[in-house]
């Protein structure tokens, strides 16, 4: 079984389009949608939607950034899934192609983290100050765990990106809320990191974000980063660089509801 996970917070406008293009891949045998403290009518589009095979999770008190995705990644970990694919909720333009290289990565080429290169030479120009600097602090990690060569500076926080069923088994849930973790976490097992499609992150079709929500989002990201380089040193998850404590969102990520559902103690059932 190969499944989808769908991070969800208020993506109502987009969350039906991005179910269709998951349906359409045809290589999907379930969806979970996660809703992460939504005010909007996602769940009612879920209901409405036609699609068999949607499983949705839903839980009304936010969980924070990426932790909905640890918290899919912990249920088809449960049904023993074969391999995971991560796409976000307001992502419109992974089209059935995209998903498609991504799941052929894992199942027919065995890889075990399957990147979308988000920023081709091509297309890395004229970015801004906040996006230059994200990247180049991820050319920075990759090019410690000797992954650059072969995925560039793709990364699992930004596109698009599967795992495999070896990879589901061997890491934390946790690791899926922290995403850049998962890089060092599959470089120290020694599991197969490709780049899988490409897909320039203008083509995503994720809507434009207010100034600070970017900025919130990007020093998530460097925060994130400065941790996963840390934890690949060798010492513990500082996220502090030149005096600056890089925190973003981190905090309003509720690691304690993850443990909670990972221990059985809340379901995240749509209908309880």
């Amino acid at each position: 079984m190969f499944a989808a996970v769908i991070p969800v917070k208020n993506e109502a406008a987009r969350l039906e389009q991005v179910i269709i293009n998951l349906a359409a891949a045809n290589s999907l045998d379930l969806i979970i949608p996660v809703l992460n403290g939504c005010t909007d009518n996602s769940l009612a589009i879920l209901e409405q939607v036609n699609c068999p095979i949607l499983a949705p999770l839903c839980f009304q008190e936010p969980l924070g950034i990426d932790v909905p995705r640890a918290i899919g990644a912990r249920a088809a970990q449960r049904l023993d899934a074969e391999g995971v694919i991560f796409v976000d909720g307001d992502m419109t333009g992974v089209n059935s192609t995209v998903l498609g290289q991504l799941v052929q990565a894992v199942r027919q080429k065995g890889v075990d983290l399957a990147l979308t290169d988000c920023y081709p030479p091509e297309f890395d120009r004229n970015l801004s100050p906040p996006a230059s600097c994200l990247l180049d602090i991820r050319r920075k990690l990759n090019n410690a765990l000797g992954v650059s060569r072969i995925i560039g500076s793709a990364s699992p926080s930004h596109g698009p990106h599967a795992v495999s069923g070896r990879m589901l088994r061997l890491t934390e849930a946790a690791y899926f809320a922290i995403p850049p973790l998962l890089l060092v976490h599959a470089a120290r097992h020694g599991l197969n990191i490709r780049a899988g499609t490409v897909l320039p992150h203008a083509l995503l079709g994720s809507p434009a974000r207010s100034s600070t929500h970017a900025l919130q989002i990007a020093e998530t990201i460097a925060g994130d980063y400065l941790a996963a380089l840390r934890m690949f040193a060798g010492k513990s998850g500082d996220r502090t660089f030149a005096g600056h404590e890089y925190i973003g969102y981190h905090n309003q990520r509720r690691f304690d509801l993850l443990a909670d559902f990972a221990s059985g103690l809340i379901t995240g059932d749509c209908f309880a």
